[in-house]
């Protein structure tokens, strides 16, 4: 008579020692047991990515440039100079960042603009303050990016997000180059006639940009 073999063993007990199998589906539940970012963890992963990074730093350098200007050190005229280059330039490389990598987020929509704006702006007063840029010059732009981010908030509370436009990048590149040569025209006197069309390209820009704004998004300012 032929032995009857024995009966197949249960799935647990093949499995090799030492290793237990997940029997849990892959529910939200069990997303912790998994090792898996869940909630305010995974928030803030999404939040942490290199382009915010970059963006905080560029914040984050403006207290140090405005120091470097305001000291009377050898060459700090052609130091702050470089410091606000490197420091604007974080503008294109956080943008590309986030889009090749896909992780444009809603704080960095919220920030990277307003870097812009306060690099900027924080540099244009200590030129005006040195006698560098005329005042009215910095009252221009300081009204048309108040007047623009007044937009923003009205469109954000109405859940419309307003996108930089190429006429808004276009007045960026073109106060960044003005304040960056004003502030070699104080060790360069020479140039001091491209600081001067500079200027009218920079408030020319700030002008229509602000106002195509304006007009493309008026119903949010009534």
């Amino acid at each position: 008579m032929t032995p009857t073999p024995p009966a197949a063993a249960p799935e647990a007990a093949r499995a090799a020692p030492g290793i237990v199998e997940d029997p849990l589906p892959a529910q939200s539940g069990t997303a912790e047991l998994r090792g898996r970012p869940a909630g305010r963890r995974a928030e803030r992963e999404r939040r942490l990515t290199v382009p915010n990074g970059l963006t905080v730093a560029r914040l984050a350098a403006i207290p140090v440039l405005l120091w470097i200007l305001s000291a009377r050190l050898p060459g700090h005229d052609q130091i702050g100079a470089a410091v606000f280059f490197l420091a604007a330039a974080t503008d294109t490389l956080d943008g590309a960042v986030a889009r090749r990598r896909r992780q444009v987020t809603a704080l960095g929509t919220f920030l990277d603009p307003l870097a812009d704006k306060l690099l900027v702006i924080a540099v244009l007063l200590v030129l005006v303050g040195a006698g560098r840029i005329a005042p009215w010059v910095g009252f221009v732009i300081v009204a048309r990016e108040l007047l623009v981010t007044v937009l923003r908030s009205r469109a954000r509370g109405a859940l419309v997000s307003i996108a930089a436009s190429r006429l808004g990048k276009l007045k960026t590149l073109a106060q960044v180059a003005m304040v960056l040569l004003a502030i070699l025209a104080g060790p360069y006197p020479q140039l001091d006639p491209g600081v001067t069309a500079l200027v009218g390209v920079a408030v020319a820009a700030t002008l229509v940009s602000g106002a195509d704004y304006v007009w493309r998004y008026r119903e949010h300012l009534l």
